[in-house]
């Protein structure tokens, strides 16, 4: 939601099975359809939107993994070097399922249903 496609293409070029909405024609789907759809592929979604946050805190034990970029510079480079430092520490909580917000210089991760504890 809201990041370029480079960025899934350099996800792509890492290996991950990234998929950008546009490709499948739901750039305009619903928040809650979306993570519906996240969830039934065992997807994270990458977005700029706060309401997935809340979404996913919501999600009464339903998981898929949500990356919330709160980047004052939005610029692919920026978000790729940002995205590429948080999976380096961050990969097996988003597996798990977590709400990981990305700021200019850190990452903070929230374990999935929110208040549990990391297990790691």
């Amino acid at each position: 939601m809201g990041v370029s496609m480079a960025v899934v293409d350099w996800l792509r070029s890492q290996g991950h099975d990234a998929l950008h909405l546009r490709e499948q024609g739901l750039q305009r789907a619903a928040d809650v359809d979306i993570f519906a759809k996240a969830i039934a592929e065992q997807r994270a979604v990458l977005t700029f939107d706060l309401d997935f946050g809340e979404i996913a805190a919501l999600s009464q034990g339903r998981k898929a993994s949500v990356v919330l970029f709160r980047l004052q510079n939005t610029r692919t480079a920026h978000v790729i070097e940002r995205l590429s430092a948080l999976l380096a520490d961050c990969l097996s909580a988003l597996e798990r399922g977590a709400v990981v917000i990305v700021e200019e210089s850190r990452h903070r991760v929230r374990p999935l249903p929110i208040g549990s504890s990391p297990q790691d």
